[in-house]
């Protein structure tokens, strides 16, 4: 059996063009997930909770492997972003912003799952991060969302490109969604690819 890629088999959830805006209706789906506050640049919380993320969720992909379930790609990385208060959010004051770092899982993968590899990455390295990971379902419905290309600092106008047309057709809610297609320890800036996603009412 081949190798399972969510990535691929969702289609345009995880797919975006950089000319226009889609429209998506994003359904259920279970993630590891961790909250933190701070700048994502600067923040140990930030660096913490990724590492324990991909190092939970690697170990689930293997447990499910050798236990004779099915392989699967590990999804890339996604957050929710906002702040308490908006303004400081928009201003760009990332000392003040919120933020669930999260990565999805395939459907046969269960909270039962994630206790087991919790205690196996702790056994190897006891990762600050551990301590706040937990196994949620989460469901953002109807959304509109792009793909911006280039530097983390560069996205302004992409989101605002996102904003205008969801305030033209409606209202913004939720939280500012990002997923992460590149690894900007392996790309050059310029080059990465993030999916800019925001429900809409």
């Amino acid at each position: 059996m081949s190798k399972l890629d969510l990535k691929k088999n969702l289609g345009g959830l995880y797919r975006a063009s950089a000319n226009e805006i889609a429209e998506i209706d994003a359904p259920a789906f279970d993630f590891l997930m961790i909250d933190g506050s701070g700048d994502p640049n600067t923040s140990a919380a930030y660096r913490e909770a990724v590492e324990a993320l991909f190092s939970v969720a690697y170990k689930v992909k293997f447990a499910i492997k050798q236990g004779g379930g099915r392989d699967y790609v590990v999804m890339p990385l996604e957050g929710l972003w906002w702040a308490d208060d908006m303004a400081t959010f928009h201003a760009g004051d990332k000392a003040r912003w919120q933020w669930t770092m999260m990565i999805m899982q395939p459907p046969f993968v269960t909270a039962s799952d994630v206790p087991a590899a919790i205690a196996a990455v702790r056994r190897k390295n006891d990762l600050p991060g551990l301590a706040k990971l937990r196994f949620e379902t989460f469901q953002e419905g109807r959304c509109a969302q792009i793909l911006h290309i280039g530097p983390f600092s560069e996205e302004g106008p992409t989101i605002q490109k996102v904003h205008d047309y969801i305030l033209s057709r409606g209202a913004l809610r939720g939280k500012h969604h990002e997923i992460y297609l590149s690894d900007p320890r392996r790309a050059a800036p310029q080059k990465l690819r993030t999916i800019i996603r925001q429900p809409m009412g």
